[in-house]
């Protein structure tokens, strides 16, 4: 999710129901901070609740420090990342290479708990590859080293997000561990979200791509864990409103150019499969003001109901 899972697109995912967000993967080397992304990788979002940090390296005494720093910068958790499968952070040793040496992993976590008074947490896949799903293992190691909740993408890092998940093994690394554990892969809907808890008893659920184009989905899937019932996809009103407060989130927080630049994916997802998306995108794509874009989006909407009064304020 990085370059997804921005401050602007977590306040969004925060409004629409999302109980805890965490940062995008920060590199725990602290002399690579002061380039751009790095600089506003560590901006808080302007939410209630935990500030977590998401750190990635395989240096356990540089992921100590960058957990200390981060924690000092007003970080309430560190999430350690040992699941991404990216090809440029697996050259680093860092990420779901990781799984592969459980002796390094076990040094990195005994570092950075041992480093920090905040709760750390660990994000893993089911293991290396199909032939080394080792998760139950490194829960276990995750949890005799003081981790206090464990994240696991039911998918081996050679699978990517290819195939289907592997609730079986999530389930089976719930039972080994006594620590909280939160299931992630392929949730998205409420329906999906209840069959995914029954099946691996898990305590959480984390959505990744499903909240791409669709952040209501975390009020979608409160509302039918607590109640039993469907709510209604949101009108086009209600999906303007929040795609207009996406904009703006995101032209204040990169300033004009990349604003209007990372804008684009973000609505690319909205309104993915909407009636003549294509062609939209092809003209929202050559805007290059912020004005633009909110006037092309609005006039968009506008065309979908036939109805004026749908632009939003």
């Amino acid at each position: 999710m990085v370059g997804v899972s921005d401050t602007p697109f977590r306040e969004i995912c925060s409004e629409q129901g999302a109980g805890l967000t965490i940062s995008e993967m920060l590199t725990s080397n602290s002399k690579l901070w002061n380039n751009k992304n790095n600089r506003l990788k560590q901006v808080k979002p302007r939410i209630q609740g935990y500030q977590v940090v998401q750190i990635a390296g395989s240096e356990p005494a540089m992921m100590a420090a960058a957990a200390e720093l981060n924690v000092n910068q007003g970080a309430d958790a560190i999430d350690i990342n040992m699941g991404c499968p990216a090809k440029k952070v697996l050259k680093k040793a860092a990420g779901s290479a990781l799984l592969k040496d459980i002796n390094l992993v076990k040094a990195i976590l005994l570092a950075v708990v041992n480093r920090v008074d905040v709760p750390v947490t660990l994000k893993i896949r089911t293991g290396w590859s199909p032939d080394c799903r080792n998760g139950v293992e490194v829960a276990r190691v995750a949890e005799d080293c003081g981790i206090q909740l464990l994240t696991v993408h039911g998918r081996t890092r050679e699978c990517r997000f290819k195939g289907e998940a592997e609730y079986d093994t999530i389930a089976a690394i719930k039972q080994a561990v006594t620590i909280p554990v939160v299931a992630n892969g392929d949730i998205d809907s409420g329906l999906k979200a209840a069959r995914v808890l029954r099946h691996t008893q898990a305590d959480g659920l984390m959505i990744g791509r499903a909240a791409q184009g669709r952040p209501w989905i975390f009020n979608d899937i409160a509302q039918y864990l607590e109640t039993g019932k469907l709510l209604s996809t949101p009108g086009y009103y209600e999906k303007l409103l929040v795609i207009e407060s996406h904009l703006k989130k995101l032209h204040s927080f990169y300033g004009e150019v990349r604003g209007v630049w990372y804008a684009r994916k973000h609505v690319a997802g909205y309104v993915r499969n909407l009636p003549e998306w294509k062609d939209f995108l092809a003209n929202f794509n050559k805007i290059e003001s912020e004005l633009g874009q909110l006037e092309t989006i609005n006039n968009y909407f506008k065309f979908l109901t036939g109805d004026e009064g749908v632009i939003a304020a």
